[in-house]
């Protein structure tokens, strides 16, 4: 299998219309505005899996984050990506991914339009070694109380207050 950094990643215009495919390595040097899926794993009582990012990510290397996911392959759709992410990063598969909603966010390293799911599964997970450090649920709240003290993503702490507001709304 070839190297992460040369898988090839979908890439995208502002407005989320496909425009070519080049180096997940090339689109990190070039800034290029690509796709991601994000899935919020919850177990059954309502906690929130966060993970901590290892050292060797290549954007926010051991920062929290409060979303399983990754980017999107080349010719590969938004809900293919979230299932293969969350089966590579947490080993779990054949649940029920329900999509919430598509996002764009940018800041000086990364670009990429995000389509957020949920999911509920109470683990045990397998960890990928090479992704993920550690893991733990908590509270949605308490996620967002750590995040005052410890590095989160940001892109996922603006995805977790949106679906909480989105719950508080119901």
């Amino acid at each position: 299998m070839s190297s992460p950094s040369e898988e090839l990643v979908q890439i995208v215009d502002r407005d989320d219309r496909e425009i070519g495919a080049v180096s997940r390595r090339l689109m990190r040097e070039q800034r290029l505005i690509h796709r991601a899926a994000y899935i919020l794993v919850f177990n059954p009582e309502g906690e929130l899996f966060i993970q901590k990012r290892t050292m060797s990510k290549d954007v926010y290397p051991g920062y929290w984050d409060v979303a399983a996911g990754g980017v999107v392959l080349a010719g590969e759709s938004y809900e293919a990506a979230a299932a293969r992410e969350l089966a590579e990063e947490l080993g779990i598969s054949g649940v029920p991914l329900e999509p919430l909603f598509t996002q764009y966010y940018e800041d000086g390293n990364n670009r990429v339009w995000g389509r957020i799911f949920r999911c509920v599964a109470a683990g045990p997970f397998v960890l990928q070694a090479e992704e993920v450090e550690s893991g733990q649920f908590l509270a949605p709240a308490a996620a967002l109380a750590l995040s005052g003290a410890e590095p989160f993503t940001p892109d996922g702490l603006i995805v977790l207050r949106k679906v909480l507001a989105m719950a508080a709304a119901c």
